[in-house]
């Protein structure tokens, strides 16, 4: 990017974005009641509307967000998932999820609203001690995912828990 597209409105220069081929675009759908489709958390890098019921958000390789996909028909809901995902690189090794493409590393998959309502509170509570769930170590997630299949309860993720993740990540670069 060069010239003026390459600069903030106020003059600062803009960062420069992942090729398009690198990033992970992730369509959303919203149609009341029937099929609702959202981002929970996570750093998107672009966005494209489709029209007024659909877009489509692009993420950066490495980031992690949380998607959500709910769906019903005139007797209730019919399928309810909450993926948490990170986006991967090209030529990256990657598990395909609906509406993700070309698909990510799935770190936690849960079906049922159950399930995605446990999650969604979960999320809520790292959000309450002032984490960005986006931020969460991968290891949490996938110790999410492999409780809840088991049907045991998650540990909690702690502030405790970041620290250390955080300096684990900081020592191993």
């Amino acid at each position: 990017m060069t010239g003026a597209a390459a600069i903030h409105a106020r003059g600062e220069p803009r960062p420069a974005a992942p090729p398009p081929h690198d990033l992970t675009e992730v369509e959303l759908t919203w149609i009341e009641k029937r099929i609702e489709n959202w981002i929970r958390f996570g750093r998107e890098v672009g966005e494209q509307i489709l029209d007024r019921r659909r877009r489509v958000l692009r993420f950066a390789p490495g980031s992690v967000f949380g998607f959500v996909r709910w769906a019903a028909n005139d007797y209730g809901t019919i399928a309810s998932h909450l993926d948490v995902l990170r986006a991967t690189r090209a030529g990256e090794p990657q598990q395909t999820v609906p509406c993700v493409r070309p698909g990510g590393d799935i770190l936690l998959k849960v079906e049922g609203w159950p399930k995605v309502e446990r999650v969604l509170q979960m999320i809520d509570a790292i959000e309450a001690i002032g984490i960005d769930p986006s931020d969460v170590s991968p290891d949490h997630w996938r110790h999410v995912h492999n409780r809840m299949t088991a049907g045991e309860q998650p540990r909690s993720y702690t502030a405790e828990h970041h620290k250390a993740f955080l300096l684990r990540r900081r020592a191993g670069s």
